[in-house]
């Protein structure tokens, strides 16, 4: 397929896209940004695009991932939505001022649970609630990714193990 049927095909898929950007963000201004940000990578991507496929899947795929990445990307930086009226993102700084004593108690046992991990389980678990992907996880602590996958899930089944008494 040349450049300009691809992009023809793409220009079609326009509408649709931008229907499926606001489903997710709620907001005609982030679905804005969602469509523009999905067409570009489309376009950047194009040659990852097999003739055979399904052009609408691929892009509403791209259109998916790109929501999500940018979902883990405003929790890691301490961002959340707002439940008001025009559901604006906002930066909450996330205090245990504001917690119960209950829940401070069940999160100091969650933390020294986790202390008691192994490094070879702890690091990649950390790195992993604080909303790093498996990938990046991988590279940065250079493992293959399949050994990264299996040290969270072990994690978490030790952790479930240790705190059983809490649930």
């Amino acid at each position: 397929m040349t450049q300009i049927e691809f992009n023809k095909r793409l220009c079609s898929l326009q509408s649709s896209l931008y229907r499926f950007a606001f489903s997710l963000t709620t907001d005609h201004n982030d679905a804005d940004d969602l469509l523009q940000e999905t067409i570009f990578k489309a376009i950047r991507y194009k040659d990852n695009f097999k003739d055979e496929t399904n052009l609408r899947s691929w892009t509403f795929t791209i259109m998916k991932n790109t929501f999500i990445n940018n979902y883990r990307k405003n929790i890691r930086i301490g961002r959340s939505l707002d439940t008001n009226k025009d559901l604006t993102m906002l930066k909450i700084p996330f205090e245990q001022g504001s917690m119960s004593p209950d829940s401070y108690y069940s999160e100091r046992e969650i933390r020294k649970a986790i202390a008691m991990l192994p490094d070879d389980y702890k690091v990649p678990f950390n790195m992993h609630t604080e909303g790093y992907k498996y990938k990046e996880i991988a590279e940065k602590l250079n493992l293959p990714i399949g050994s990264v996958k299996s040290r969270i899930f072990i994690a978490r089944r030790k952790l479930m193990a240790a705190l059983a008494d809490y649930a």
